[in-house]
């Protein structure tokens, strides 16, 4: 079911960028009236770019209540890519994206491939391939998907599409984690995210957010060995006040989580759910973000473990010092309050710079 689904999805894009395409070239032809131009195509501009973006981070966390995530994540990772500009819809990008953590031998921890197709119209984008997943992936809740990934697991292996338009974007994906052979599990995810703005002037929006990780045997089946599926859904009301009070930025949201967890064979759907409130406010460089979770626990692999507690508050305080071009440097103080435990906390510090996409060369296919 899962592989048709992938294939499914495969399809309908590779069918709608086709058809994008096949409406400009006929749209094209149609504006010709010399018929020279018929017998000798214009020429098409290329360029090739490149693109940049670093990340230090130091993230001290001290966990009564999850003693094997009290640990210091610290380290570095750099990004490095460049991108061949078939037309102004259609590019193709290749390079590396590299992580070492202080202190450790050999220097590299991993250097992963990044290589994917890109296209982008004025409605439609979609990625295929190895892509980062800054900028597309990296907001979903804790509860879904752990902060930790930016730094251990920066890509996703597979799908990425989404649709934009005035009121409503939405964007579908699914990133292998593990290739099925004799010995290791096939495993991947595949979610959904988007947000409904009825009024785009107004300060009410609905969001969603889907996933759902599916867990299989390896080739060679052990005994007692099945298949996992584990999904999350949330689905929250929104309120964005940003500007319309002294405060830089004013938002409230509110909404349930579910999960569930099956073993197919063996047990049904176990779903579990529960109550979120998160409130953020920023004024300059200093921002306060809260968030509140009540209910029965989730059960969710990727997810921030603190979730699994029946009760959940998170507060952080943040500070911006560096702020200059490309460059973004943040403070950001933790306190974590969970069932019999009310003095975890953490300390991050992290530092980014992004070049954006620069223009190497350009050249022109004269066909």
């Amino acid at each position: 079911m899962f592989k048709n689904f992938y294939l499914l999805i495969v399809f309908s894009l590779v069918s709608i960028s086709a058809t994008a395409q096949q409406i400009n070239f006929l749209g094209e032809q149609n504006m010709l009236t010399d018929t020279s131009q018929l017998t000798k195509p214009a020429s098409v501009t290329h360029s090739i770019d490149i693109h940049f973006n670093a990340l230090a981070f130091l993230d001290n966390r001290e966990y009564k209540a999850f003693i094997p995530r009290s640990r210091t994540y610290s380290g570095t990772r750099t990004e490095l890519d460049f991108g061949f500009n078939v037309d102004s819809m259609n590019m193709f990008i290749v390079g590396s994206n590299a992580i070492h953590e202080f202190g450790a031998q050999p220097y590299f921890l991993n250097a992963v491939p990044v290589a994917y197709y890109h296209f982008q119209n004025s409605k439609w984008m979609f990625n295929a391939g190895e892509f980062p997943r800054e900028g597309l992936i990296d907001d979903y809740p804790r509860a879904m998907l752990n902060d930790t990934l930016m730094y251990y697991r920066p890509n996703v292996e597979g799908l990425y599409t989404a649709y934009h338009s005035e009121h409503f974007w939405q964007s579908g994906w699914i990133d292998w984690l593990s290739r099925q052979t004799d010995t290791q599990r096939e495993e991947f995810l595949f979610g959904s995210e988007g947000k409904y703005t009825p009024n785009t002037d107004g300060s009410f929006y609905v969001r969603d957010y889907f996933l759902e990780e599916h867990d299989a045997g390896a080739a060679i089946l052990l005994p007692n060995d099945h298949i996992f599926d584990n999904a999350a859904l949330e689905v929250r009301l929104g309120l964005n006040l940003s500007h319309k009070t002294v405060l830089d930025s004013l938002s409230f949201e509110a909404g349930n989580l579910s999960s569930f967890l099956r073993e197919r064979g063996v047990t049904g759907w176990q779903a579990r759910n529960g109550f979120v409130f998160s409130a953020y406010a920023g004024y300059h460089r200093f921002g306060v973000f809260d968030e509140f979770y009540r209910g029965q626990g989730s059960i969710i692999y990727y997810g921030d473990s603190f979730y699994e507690k029946s009760f959940y508050n998170r507060l952080d305080l943040s500070w911006t010092p560096f702020l200059s071009g490309r460059v973004k440097g943040q403070f950001i103080a933790s306190f974590h309050f969970s069932p019999g435990h009310f003095n975890d906390n953490q300390e991050v510090f992290r530092i980014t710079y992004d070049l954006g996409r620069k223009i190497l060369a350009k050249f022109k296919d004269d066909n």
